[in-house]
């Protein structure tokens, strides 16, 4: 038997809502990984619900490295989500210095935007810290909006032209990670998926599903954690970002159908079984 992988995951947890550690955690351990949690911040939901709490965890976030190095613990990949703040930025690339090895696999997911604005818990100074933290990706997953923040253009609606997210695609890999996957992306009104750019051989490819109408929280979570399990499970790019698409879209779709509320995330364990039986390769 193949011996198994293990990421550690840097996010922070909603204790009610599907994003974040809540999503990223089953979804790694349906694919067969071990999943371990460096939790950056404790919310009661996540910050799109008005009166959630939150605490703070920048101060927990070496000692767990520092306990983990003293274990001698290996990890395949290093996965970060949402940080709360400039020094958390600082602190996460401590961790890459102290956890990554020449075989280790750096995904950064820089959640900082949607919907063409900054989230208002970050200051405007902020993409530029994670500009600096995308450079020491292997892999980035921005959406169309964190994509424009991190390359300081103006954002644009779609539907886009295949020369934009050509030229989007280069660029954001001109800021260092070998491989860039791009959420968000639409040529028309119909269908909606991703594109990737692998910098080593500057393949450009295109991942879609029929677009549901409406805003459903915690999908760019359950995106890129599909992605990194698939990618750890020994997919190329186009095969990761594809299972991503598809695993998002058919979460999305269950959802809508049921009509359950939307502020909470998406039913995405139903597709759990399935994904698993996917990614047993």
């Amino acid at each position: 038997m193949a011996r198994q992988k293990r990421v550690a995951a840097i996010h922070d947890i909603s204790c009610f809502g599907k994003c974040s550690l809540t999503v990223a955690l089953p979804i790694l351990s349906a694919a067969g990984i071990e999943a371990c949690a460096i939790p950056t911040a404790v919310l009661s939901t996540h910050t799109g619900v008005p009166g959630y709490t939150y605490r703070d965890l920048t101060e927990d976030i070496l000692p767990i490295i520092s306990h983990w190095q003293a274990l001698g613990l290996p990890f395949d990949a290093i996965y970060t989500g949402f940080l709360g703040s400039f020094q958390q930025l600082d602190l996460v690339s401590e961790v890459f210095r102290r956890l990554r090895s020449k075989d280790t696999m750096v995904l950064v997911d820089p959640v900082m935007g949607d919907n063409g604005a900054l989230y208002r818990t970050f200051p405007k100074e902020f993409p530029a810290g994670m500009r600096r933290l995308c450079a020491q990706a292997d892999v980035i997953v921005p959406n169309m909006t964190e994509a424009s923040l991190l390359l300081e253009e103006p954002y644009q609606e779609g539907p886009y032209t295949p020369a934009y997210i050509k030229r989007l695609l280069r660029a954001l890999s001109g800021l260092g990670p070998r491989k860039v996957v791009l959420t968000g992306v639409c040529f028309d009104q119909n269908q909606l998926g991703a594109a990737t750019l692998d910098a080593g051989t500057q393949k450009v490819e295109y991942l879609f599903e029929t677009r549901v109408e409406g805003y459903y929280h915690g999908t760019g979570d359950i995106f890129a954690s599909v992605l990194a399990a698939a990618l750890l499970k020994g997919c190329d790019l186009t095969e990761a970002a594809s299972a991503a698409v598809e695993f998002t879209a058919e979460s999305i779709a269950r959802t809508k159908e049921a009509g359950t509320d939307v502020r909470f995330g998406v039913n995405f364990e139903a597709g759990l079984l399935k994904l698993s039986a996917q990614l047993e390769l």
